[in-house]
């Protein structure tokens, strides 16, 4: 990489199947990114994370429903990501979820997402490991020093004036550790209180907050493509920067994109009611609705009271039923304004009720060499949210 060139940095923690999708999006996103400045884009595999349920627990494929699945590592507790082992028997578990994918490159989870990554690689980004011993154990010395600053009580102090502000804080730095002990042989990663020493031949690992100074003390990084949690932690180094000599890179937000399936037609500013399913935002046309026609009928006064209880629930019965009728109503207008039916669309963009790119494995688009090409042309935009259409069947 050229000192004197733009260097853009995105990256994920290392999933099965590089889990989630939005890993796919970020990756593209420093890409494009990249080629605007004239630069490099980088993907940091964040490998020597060691949260076990988040790199184990996906989504597969049955029937073409989806369904919950999570891997199992024949490895002790709190090793890192990139140290699990990958085996026969998971290539054989992946593929049953997904369909055939690449080999790994070696045995490990590690190796698994640099093999699915290849249409990325071959399209210009780099990985970048920071466990690799080559630029690794040269920075040591400089952690060793940071760890000797008053990093924590810096955070400390950020974090309270974040609060103040009212300004998200998913990390709370007086609960997570600032530093972590990696085993480089055996990839433990365990939490280092303050003052306790590091074990001989272990290195310093920064925790998430700290991570930032770490990728710009190993590469010259000028623009970081961030995700809006990412996005958060980062206030909370703002203060630290300076204290370690460093220039904080450009922080880029990364879009939203939802994979529409063929057919399907929708714009950007209608997604949120389709999340909500009003499906009466896309029936503009509606006819008079069932509901309507019911009126407001009212007991008459001559009634008893027991006949005027009975004859008001009936009335409240019926509409419920003349609103469903409503609905099937409008879910019908909508399924010929949206080209599909609305519920499945629904479905396609929100599994599981979250976000598409929050759900799917990224290895589902990865293998799909025009779908990346088109998430890229729509990458080149300024929007925050991309609607792009799929390939599939």
């Amino acid at each position: 990489m050229e000192r004197d060139r733009p260097l853009v940095a995105t990256g994920q923690q290392i999933g099965a199947g590089w889990s989630p999708a939005l890993s796919v999006v970020k990756a593209l996103s420093a890409l494009v990114l990249a080629r605007k400045l004239g630069g490099e884009a980088v993907y940091w595999m964040a490998d020597e994370d060691h949260d076990r349920l988040e790199v184990a627990s996906v989504v597969g494929l049955e029937a073409g429903r989806l369904r919950r699945h999570r891997f199992h590592f024949e490895a002790p507790e709190g090793t890192a990501a990139g140290w699990l082992p990958w085996t026969a028997a998971h290539q054989a578990e992946a593929a049953d979820l997904w369909g055939a994918l690449p080999e790994a490159v070696e045995t490990t989870l590690r190796g698994h997402a640099l093999a699915l990554g290849a249409p990325l690689w071959r399209r210009g980004l780099r990985p970048f490991s920071p466990t690799d011993p080559a630029v690794r154990a040269p920075i040591q010395d400089t952690l060793a020093r940071w760890r000797e600053l008053p990093l924590e009580a810096a955070l400390l102090r950020q974090a309270q004036r974040l609060r103040n502000e009212g300004a998200p804080l998913p990390l709370d730095p007086s609960a997570q550790a600032a530093w972590f002990s990696l085993d480089p042989d055996r990839g433990r990663r365990r939490r280092l209180e303050p003052g306790q020493p590091l074990a001989q031949g272990h290195w310093l690992s920064p925790g998430a907050v700290l991570r930032p100074l770490m990728q710009s003390l190993l590469l010259p990084v000028t623009h970081a493509v961030l995700g809006p949690a990412e996005r958060a932690y980062w206030r909370l180094a703002e203060p630290l920067w300076e204290a370690v000599g460093l220039a904080p890179p450009v922080i880029v937000p990364r879009p939203t994109v939802y994979v529409l399936p063929p057919g399907a037609r929708l714009e950007a500013e209608q997604v949120p009611a389709l999340r909500d399913g009003l499906w009466e935002a896309f029936a503009p046309d509606l006819p008079l609705r069932p509901s309507a026609a019911l009126g407001q009928p009212q007991p008459l006064p001559e009634w008893s009271p027991a006949l005027r209880i009975r004859f008001t629930a009936e009335v409240a019965r019926l509409r419920q039923r003349l609103l469903r009728l409503d609905r099937r109503l409008a879910r019908g207008q909508a399924e010929a304004s949206l080209g599909m039916d609305p519920e499945r669309l629904r479905q396609a963009l929100f599994p599981l009720g979250k976000a598409q790119e929050r759900v799917l494995p990224g290895c589902l688009w990865l293998r799909d060499e025009v779908l990346l090409d088109r998430i890229a042309r729509a990458l080149e935009g300024p929007d925050p949210l991309l609607l792009v259409p799929g390939t599939g069947p």
